[in-house]
């Protein structure tokens, strides 16, 4: 007699969401890699696939780690010195299809949304005010609300100049509430923080973008892993049913039997 210990598909999954929920409170505690690490381990494959199927309302806190951590990431190095600014690009791009595969929505994500897909520069303001509010009531987020809002702004800014080949400085300090040469210097630091491909243009007084190309490799490995995500949720949403199915045929032979 050999006896297995094996978990079936469906068993395995919903352990991986209660590990998922149990993870926020180890994460959310730690003030130095724990952000970093809960990303790493809500983005891995089979983890993607338990907030998709089972937990999409762990989408905030996912969100919510990727903007606190985003500009650690890209301010890193790798071991062979290189800088990590294209692993902090990539984690934004992750998330926002991660979205686009969710079925949830509140003003964080929402917040994201407005500057990611729909360059919604009125409408972030009006979700960021919104999020001051969530965050407030969270049980994990109320110790960072006020870190949150400030590298919400940042990153208010950064998508700004990404969608413009021109940045006027005079505008841009207007917005700040800070006088030119302070703005002019505050941007000069975001902008190697951020690691943007930009410039100062001191005689026309304003910040000239660069333009960023993606390359076909990239482009490639995005699809794949898109393809991958949606073919799991597929699957599962296609056993689901099957089994459904199947249940309900029992049922009516089971009670067909009975009247017999």
């Amino acid at each position: 007699l050999v006896v297995t210990n094996r978990m079936s598909a469906l068993e395995a999954l919903k352990q991986r969401t209660w590990l998922l929920h149990w993870s926020l409170f180890v994460f959310w505690n730690n003030s130095s890699k724990g952000l970093e690490s809960m990303v790493e381990l809500f983005f891995s494959e089979k983890y993607l696939q338990a907030i998709t199927t089972n937990a999409p309302h762990l989408l905030r806190y996912l969100t919510a780690a990727v903007l606190l951590c985003k500009r650690r990431v890209a301010k890193s190095t790798s071991k062979d010195g290189r800088s990590s600014g294209a692993e902090a690009r990539k984690l934004l791009k992750d998330l926002v299809r991660l979205m686009s595969n969710c079925e949830y929505s509140d003003p964080i994500v929402e917040f994201v949304d407005c500057l990611c897909v729909k360059f919604d520069f009125e409408g972030a303001q009006t979700k960021l005010a919104e999020c001051e509010n969530v965050l407030k009531t969270d049980f994990f987020l109320c110790k960072r609300s006020a870190l949150f809002m400030e590298e919400a702004r940042v990153f208010v800014f950064e998508n700004y100049c990404r969608i413009h080949d021109k940045v006027d400085l005079g505008v841009l300090a207007t917005k700040l509430a800070m006088d030119k040469e302070a703005a002019e210097h505050w941007i000069v630091d975001l902008i190697r923080n951020a690691l943007l491909d930009a410039k100062i243009d001191s005689e026309q007084g304003c910040v000239v973008m660069g333009a960023e190309s993606q390359s076909v490799y990239e482009q490639v490995m995005e699809r794949t892993r898109d393809l991958n995500l949606r073919s799991a949720s597929l699957a599962h949403n296609l056993k689901h049913y099957v089994n459904k199915s199947k249940k309900e045929k029992a049922r009516k032979m089971k009670a067909a039997m009975e009247e017999e």
